[in-house]
């Protein structure tokens, strides 16, 4: 099986078929004693005082520099090199990965991220997206490279075509009777260990830009902003419709499950906040929770452009949250004074492509300094000791001149080389770099 069965900070996105709410005594069995190991971590008193230094960094209080690695696809050379799955079904399987990957952060990783004694499900639940897709040539979960047809042509855009007859408005569904089974299971096999609790990605953010690049195509939509203006607002404003329609209908059904915890959000990084409403099981509204924007795809499309066609889009999403982040890959020097509009700022991405002392000054002390570390630095057999501090301390010497909240986070690790050894030892050298800066 493949390790990358869970999203980001390790939530399920999906749940389980009728068919696969299967809980044998022996996977049972297993999963209590991964349980109950987990919970003599989170019971540590260093556990709960990750969770107050979290809360303060994104509270902008001052705290020393946080340390966060998510393996992303990394995880699946590092978890067959450290265990065997012993369960034997395949939803047992999942949650047994699931369980091995807290332990591997509490025993092995040892950055800040916590470990709390609850358990996580979603709701198995089906969403139409955009009623259309793009076709696929080749894999594209087979780690190769693939291409793609998409399905809104040029004589689309050039013939007096609705639109809105072709992008239709997001309609989620939830299967009760699976939902209902998978969670009653969870309940018998963690009750009295782990508390479980409810959390569902309904969208990884509010993208606009990404769903554009594939139902046009990635070279067609840099072309459209001179050749299809008119049309490029039409297709962007039936996104945004699609996502206000989306937020409304989870709302109304009470559907919205926070991020306020122990959660990765937007681009990596937790929620952890007191500034929002982290006691809520079940949000009252979006104003409860994070929002995540982001335009990688149009990173170098002119600050201008970005104004005019993307930012008014975004500005409408993001103020139904009660606290936003911003930014994934992309540079964002060159367009700061756009993204700041964004409402409730909070958390900024501080990329590789952007320049890194220029952002540092553009942050100071107002927002959250999310800088991404490249992940080139443990991609490869032998990793570079020296070049690898020599890059942290260059950024930990210019945040702390510049009075920025400031987390180093390694992601986007599509490999660590088969060298396990890499991310464990990369969290001590970022340690130690902060160490040497701050004291």
């Amino acid at each position: 099986m493949r390790f990358d069965q869970c999203t980001n900070g390790n939530i399920f996105m999906h749940g389980w078929t009728l068919e696969q709410c299967v809980m044998s005594e022996h996977d049972k069995a297993i999963l209590r004693e991964l349980a109950k190991k987990m919970r003599s971590y989170a019971e540590q008193p260093e556990e709960q005082e990750k969770f107050q230094l979290w809360r303060d960094h994104n509270d902008l209080k001052e705290t020393r520099p946080l340390i966060y690695l998510d393996l992303e696809n990394g995880w699946n050379e590092l978890l067959p090199q450290e265990f065997t799955c012993q369960c034997e079904g395949e939803m047992a399987q999942e949650w047994e990965m699931w369980l091995h990957k807290e332990l591997i952060y509490a025993e092995k990783i040892k950055c800040d991220k916590p470990i709390e004694a609850k358990f996580y499900i979603p709701y198995m639940a089906h969403d139409t997206m955009w009623g259309i897709d793009k076709k696929v040539i080749g894999n594209a979960h087979s780690g190769e490279a693939y291409t793609w047809e998409s399905p809104i042509t040029d004589e689309m855009m050039e013939e007096d075509v609705d639109m809105s007859t072709i992008i239709k408005t997001p309609q989620i569904t939830i299967d009760w009777e699976a939902t209902n089974a998978f969670t009653a299971i969870a309940h018998d096999v963690f009750d009295g260990i782990l508390e479980v609790e409810r959390r569902h990605w309904w969208w990884w953010g509010m993208e606009l830009t990404h769903p554009y690049a594939d139902l046009r195509g990635f070279e067609n939509m840099l072309v459209d902003f001179y050749d299809y203006p008119e049309k490029m607002h039409e297709i962007l404003e039936l996104f945004t419709r699609g996502y206000e329609a989306k937020l409304d209908f989870l709302e109304q059904n009470h559907l919205l499950t926070p991020n306020t915890g122990n959660c990765y959000v937007g681009s990596g990084g937790l929620g952890l906040t007191n500034d929002l409403n982290p006691g809520a099981a079940v949000p009252n509204s979006a104003m409860d929770i994070w929002g995540f924007h982001e335009s990688q795809e149009t990173g170098e499309v002119s600050p201008e452009m970005f104004k005019e066609f993307i930012l008014p889009y975004q500005l409408r999403l993001a103020k139904r949250f009660g606290l936003n982040y911003y930014g994934c890959c992309e540079g964002l020097d060159r367009r700061f004074e756009y993204v700041k509009q964004i409402p409730r700022l909070r958390r900024v991405s501080v990329s590789q492509w952007a320049n890194i002392p220029l952002m540092s000054e553009m942050l100071g002390g107002d927002y959250v300094f999310c800088h991404k570390v490249s992940p080139t630095d443990i991609a490869v057999p032998q990793i570079d000791e020296a070049y690898i501090r020599r890059r942290l301390h260059e950024v930990l010497v210019k945040c702390k001149a510049c009075g920025n909240h400031v987390e180093l986070i390694m992601k986007d690790n599509h490999t660590i080389a088969n060298t396990p050894y890499n991310a464990y030892r990369w969290v001590e050298l970022a340690r130690e770099e902060v160490a040497r800066v701050y004291g």
